[in-house]
Formats: structure tokens, C-alpha cells, sequence
């Protein structure tokens, strides 16, 4: 309620102003001043004003921007420090577990303690031959 009135009066005077420009017979000057005076009333009849008085005033709004911007924080954290360990895309870690070599137990893949990668698990089992030959891989990547 507030709002429209100042918005009433901040027209009412806009359009004087323009009113005593147009007296003075600079008319393109006083249509342009009647035009910005116009928009507080219009503003204020769409309720656009009440809105964003709402929007700025009350606490829960701002409490739902700072649970988002954390929420965007969360993710471009946890995507930055994916992309510093070298875990490339889904697609590459996809493709080095198929693969079920040494490169899939780096960074992205590795052992759960049953024996088996991660690509090994996906396809349903392993035979014996294949954990080993995993263990191999490890066992000679660290030089032992």
C-alpha cells in the first residue's frame, strides 16, 4: 500500500515537471519526462513493486539465495578437485574400467577389497586369471 502511494506522487510530480516543460514549449523534452513519469504508477499496477519489496524484505528469500550459491559452491568444488585428481570425464573413467587395466586402477577405478575393479564388478564377475593379472599390474606400477 506504501508502495503505490510513492509511487503515485513520484508521477504526480514527474508529470508537473512535465507539464511545465510542455508550457514551455519544448515538447519532445516534456513527452520524454512524461513517459519515465509514468512508469512508477505502471510498475506499481502490475504489482512488480510489491514483489520485489517482498523479495527484498523478507529474510526466507534471502536464507533460498545463500542454500543455492551454496549449492552451486558444492558442485564446482567437488567438480574442480574431480578434474585436479585426473579422473578426466565419465566417459574416459567409463572406458578405463572396461578396459580393466592398470590405468582403471589408478585415480578413478581400483580395489574394494574383494580382488575385482570397478569395471570387473559391472560385467558380473571375473575369473581368477583377470585379479591376478590386476594385481600384476599394481605390483609392477609400483616396482615391486
Amino acid at each position: 500500500m506504501l508502495t503505490d502511494t510513492v509511487c503515485a506522487a513520484a508521477s504526480a510530480a514527474g508529470l508537473a515537471v512535465a507539464f511545465v516543460t510542455a508550457y514551455r514549449r519544448r515538447f519532445l523534452a516534456a513527452t520524454r519526462i512524461a513517459g519515465y513519469a509514468l512508469l512508477p504508477v505502471g510498475l506499481a499496477m502490475t504489482g512488480l513493486l510489491d514483489w520485489l519489496a517482498d523479495l527484498v524484505f523478507k529474510p526466507a528469500v534471502w536464507l533460498g539465495f545463500g542454500v543455492l550459491g551454496l549449492s552451486w559452491l558444492l558442485l564446482a568444488v567437488s567438480r574442480a578437485v574431480e578434474r585436479r585428481r585426473g579422473g578426466g570425464t565419465r566417459e574416459e573413467r567409463r572406458a578405463a574400467a572396461e578396459r580393466g587395466g592398470a590405468s582403471a586402477l589408478g585415480t578413478g577405478g581400483g580395489t574394494r577389497g574383494t580382488g575385482r575393479t570397478r569395471g570387473a564388478t559391472k560385467s558380473g564377475g571375473s575369473s581368477g586369471t583377470d585379479d591376478f593379472s590386476d594385481i600384476e599390474a599394481i605390483l609392477k606400477k609400483h616396482g615391486i
